[in-house]
């Protein structure tokens, strides 16, 4: 039986993330997923990427209170009020989102951590935070497809880097990826699953320290190759709600065969 193993989240962008028990999904994914995010001096979106060490931050959000609680890398932690400023548009991938400058304390505090200047941003629609790739906000990943990794480098794997909303038990190694095209029912929620997750340089970074530890991206390209159709190195689906509900750990996982659906075997170099 396949079942959600963990969910993971984070209210702002880049920050370590949390696993909640129970996750509300919504036709943009989870409602205050990826919300906040942070851009440098010059309005540029300043992510993990460019600056690993962001995991050393966490937060959680809030949304009925409007309360925002930034845990900093000293264990130490700033709460409050979240209240928006001055209007920006942010560029996420040649895709803008639009949003407020939030102010309060925890930029100063982020920014002395990063030793650069940043803002914190909330995106004004719900979703919009989080990386679309092949459409909608919802990231699944096996944890049989974390293990075969593992074994494949000889390296002990933690799923935390890959920064998937829903991880799966019970399922063989990759076996999501033949959902594409198809729908998958998970606890209330229905999604359809659209296509890979090509993966980035973040992935090489620890998720506890933000540095880069280990070579994912060969690793993973060493036995998988890279997608025939994209040339990206691909670990994992994205998919949209086509049926909002709570998803809870231990629910159930359902593949379903659709009339339309387009079932793609792991492919391999």
């Amino acid at each position: 039986m396949i079942q959600v193993s963990r969910l993971s989240v984070t209210p702002v962008k880049g920050f370590a993330v949390w696993h909640p028990d129970d996750v509300a999904l919504s036709e943009t994914g989870v409602a205050e997923d990826r919300r906040f995010y942070l851009v440098d001096e010059d309005g540029l979106r300043f992510g993990a990427l460019r600056h690993g060490l962001l995991v050393r931050f966490s937060a959680r959000y809030d949304a009925a209170t409007d309360e925002l609680v930034v845990r900093l890398p000293d264990d130490s932690e700033l709460a409050g009020t979240v209240e928006i400023g001055e209007a920006v548009t942010t560029d996420f991938y040649g895709r803008d989102v639009a949003g407020h400058v939030v102010r309060g304390p925890w930029a100063e505090a982020v920014s002395a951590g990063v030793g650069r200047t940043v803002r914190l941003v909330r995106a004004d629609r719900p979703g919009d935070g989080v990386d679309r790739g092949n459409g909608g906000g919802v990231t699944l990943l096996s944890d049989a497809s974390v293990a075969e990794l593992s074994a494949r480098s000889g390296e002990p794997v933690d799923a935390r880097r890959f920064r998937m909303l829903i991880a799966m038990s019970g399922t063989e190694p990759h076996e999501e990826d033949t959902w594409i095209g198809g729908e998958v029912e998970i606890g209330d929620a229905r999604v359809r699953v659209n296509g890979h997750v090509g993966r980035c340089a973040i992935t090489t970074q620890s998720p506890v320290t933000g540095i880069r530890d280990f070579d994912s991206l060969r690793a993973i390209k060493d036995y998988r190759g890279q997608n025939p159709e994209t040339r990206e190195i691909d670990f994992g689906v994205f998919g949209h709600v086509t049926q909002p509900g709570r998803v809870r750990v231990g629910d159930a996982v359902r593949y379903i065969v659709s009339s339309e659906a387009r079932r793609r075997p792991s492919y391999s170099k």
